[in-house]
């Protein structure tokens, strides 16, 4: 089929080049020329593992092509997917969906008659109606995206499931013909009205923002009763109904999406008359994870982190990411700074994004380099790279080897053997912590 991509940033881009890999002819369209020019040229202007490789193949081959033309993409596509961004509001907590609107607008008013525009956006419920009712040349329909950052391409290629909010059989049809190898392989298809479809994405992200507050908050239960969150969690998990993912303590979740989604999905069910007061509550104990970071690294800093040689490993919100948006390591780093530390940060894809929304911190090209000199080692984002740092190099790198483990992943017993004062949100004190050099 011949398609267009509306906005080519991380959704889009992602979508468009996994649309050229399932067989369609794609135009991506994006009224930034720069943003335009980097994958025209085969280039991605951010890191997500596979996607460069695959619009540098898509781009030479012909398949897949990018314009700041809606005239030439409404004359090109049969099915237009919008990809642009909702912000959270300046004036509130409510999602902007000023982006998304403008994008349907203009592609609404080049488009054939009976064009399908497919909004992919995170969008506050009733946002598809009204596009609807103020476009009635063009049918539109609902396909809200489940993207992991880290795991974009393989979660457009192989989805755990499919959602088609549409009002007619027609839509539901060209739907299927665009997603027909996805679905050919097996992935479940929920077909539903506009409304359910736009409530997927912010439900989904509202639960698992629910569930990673609630073992948070567990860890702080343990803290005052202490008891081991770790432990905790590992028997919770054994349970089916409850399962393992999303129930690691640590410093809390970031991102573009998460926080925003939820603080969204709160203010437009109050808006509908529905009190969802329990997810302010999850966004609350989120933010004080990174208190509790803080306060750690005071304690082993001997009650004051005033200068403190401090270094931080992480700077995305996430592994597999350069995603800085609401990144908790960052904004540790950035208090810790203003509370006099000298802090040195240290991450293998997100340094450029750091260095320009933080500059007055300092960078390391290495973790051997973030860590040599230091007095206190505060671990943030959950790469593997630094997962496998062998604690006794690391011990003869740093000053005074003290650690806080902002992420639940490091082997307390195997730390504190090497020499280490060692701690980790939730999990009480290691027996035979190390002395202070």
């Amino acid at each position: 089929m011949r398609l267009t991509v509306i906005g080519t940033g991380y959704l889009g881009a992602t979508h468009a080049a996994c649309m050229a890999q399932l067989g369609h002819e794609v135009v991506g369209v994006d009224v930034d020329a720069d943003k335009v020019a980097a994958p025209e040229a085969g280039r991605v202007p951010f890191h997500e593992p596979r996607l460069a490789g695959l619009v540098a193949r898509h781009t030479a081959g012909g398949r897949l092509r990018f314009t700041s033309s809606c005239e030439e993409a409404g004359a090109f596509g049969q099915v237009h997917f919008v990809c642009v961004g909702t912000p959270q509001r300046g004036d509130g907590d409510g999602a902007d969906p000023t982006c998304v609107e403008s994008a349907f607008d203009a592609i609404a008013r080049h488009a054939r008659k009976g064009a399908l525009l497919v909004g992919k956006s995170t969008v506050p419920v009733g946002t598809a109606a009204g596009l609807a009712a103020r476009h009635s040349g063009v049918e539109v329909a609902w396909n809200p995206e489940f993207l992991r950052e880290g795991f974009a391409v393989e979660d457009t290629l192989r989805p755990d499931r499919l959602v088609f909010g549409v009002r007619t059989a027609r839509a539901e049809r060209l739907l299927r013909t665009v997603y027909a190898p996805v679905l050919g392989a097996g992935t479940p298809l929920v077909v539903t009205d506009f409304a359910t479809a736009e409530l997927v994405k912010t439900a989904a992200n509202s639960f698992l923002a629910t569930k990673i507050s609630f073992i948070n908050a567990m860890a702080e239960v343990c803290e005052a009763a202490g008891g081991d969150v770790r432990k905790l969690s590992e028997a919770l998990g054994c349970d089916d109904r409850i399962g393992r993912a999303f129930l690691r303590a640590g410093a809390g979740f970031g991102g573009g999406c998460l926080p925003k989604d939820l603080r969204a999905f709160a203010h437009r069910a109050a808006e509908l008359g529905v009190d969802l007061g329990f997810l302010r509550q999850v966004d609350a104990i989120n933010m004080r994870r990174r208190d509790r970071v803080i306060a750690l690294a005071r304690e082993l800093s001997g009650g004051t982190v005033l200068g403190a040689r401090v270094a931080v490993l992480g700077a995305a919100f996430k592994p597999d990411s350069d995603d800085i948006r609401d990144s908790p390591a960052l904004n540790v780093a950035a208090r810790l700074d203003l509370d006099g530390a000298d802090v040195t940060v240290h991450d293998p894809a997100a340094m450029d994004n750091a260095r320009k929304a933080y500059p007055l911190l300092g960078y390391a090209l290495s973790v051997e380099e973030a860590l040599r000199g230091a007095e206190l080692v505060l671990h943030l984002t959950e790469w593997p790279q630094f997962r496998e740092v062998d604690p006794r190099r690391a011990a003869a790198l740093v000053y005074r080897p003290r650690i806080v483990d902002g992420r639940g992943v490091l082997d307390a017993a195997r730390w504190t053997a090497a020499g280490w004062r060692f701690r980790a949100l939730g999990a009480p004190v290691p027996a035979g912590e190390g002395e202070e050099r």
